[in-house]
């Protein structure tokens, strides 16, 4: 007999779909950018979670750009809100590291602050297709900040084999204690 209803959810899930690949905690002075290199081809998806901030000084905007093999995306859309109001925009003719992709808090922020994000990139390794990611991430300000949700296309067929973060506009070291975490998302 099937088990239903409350006793079900307080059950422990057992699940071993998302395997560590590889995590990075940002040192003392910062660093330029963070990358993943030599990622295995032996997994479905990836994932990468971070705490971040970056080393650019406007507020909410501050953010993280994204790499992929030392490429940046071809085209993007993103949703962001603050709370107040919504936009929504898409860019096209392959971005740049002047691409906000996510949206962590800067160093005019708090120095506790960090913002959080969740970057999944779909059949990466697969070499019959062009790549897709998706991101969401945000950040609270007390009172400021935003929450993101961007969506990317990457006009090739390559495994990803590295990923690498940045701060938008190459404006400083991701700050100290930023944590970024790669996991690898099995196959059915």
């Amino acid at each position: 007999m099937p088990i239903l209803g409350i006793i079900a959810s307080s059950l422990p899930a057992v699940t071993t779909d998302f395997e560590s690949i590889a995590t990075v905690t940002v040192g003392s002075g910062g660093s330029s950018t963070v990358t993943f290199s030599s990622i295995p081809s032996t997994y479905s998806h990836l994932q990468v979670r971070l705490l971040a901030r970056s080393g650019r000084s406007v507020g909410s905007s501050a953010g993280l750009y994204l790499q992929f093999n030392s490429t940046f995306l071809t085209a993007a859309h993103q949703l962001r809100g603050n709370g107040s109001s919504a936009s929504a925009s898409g860019s096209s003719g392959g971005l740049g590291n002047d691409t906000l992709l996510i949206c962590v808090p800067g160093t005019s922020a708090g120095a506790n602050i960090f913002g959080a994000g969740i970057v999944d990139i779909l059949d990466y390794a697969n070499t019959n297709k062009n790549k897709t990611v998706r991101i969401l991430s945000g950040d609270d300000l007390n009172g400021d900040g935003g929450i993101q949700i961007n969506s990317g296309f990457l006009n090739s067929t390559s495994a990803i084999t590295s990923l690498t973060f940045g701060s938008v506009d190459g404006a400083g070291n991701i700050p100290q204690y930023s944590h970024f975490a790669l996991y690898g998302i099995k196959g059915a």
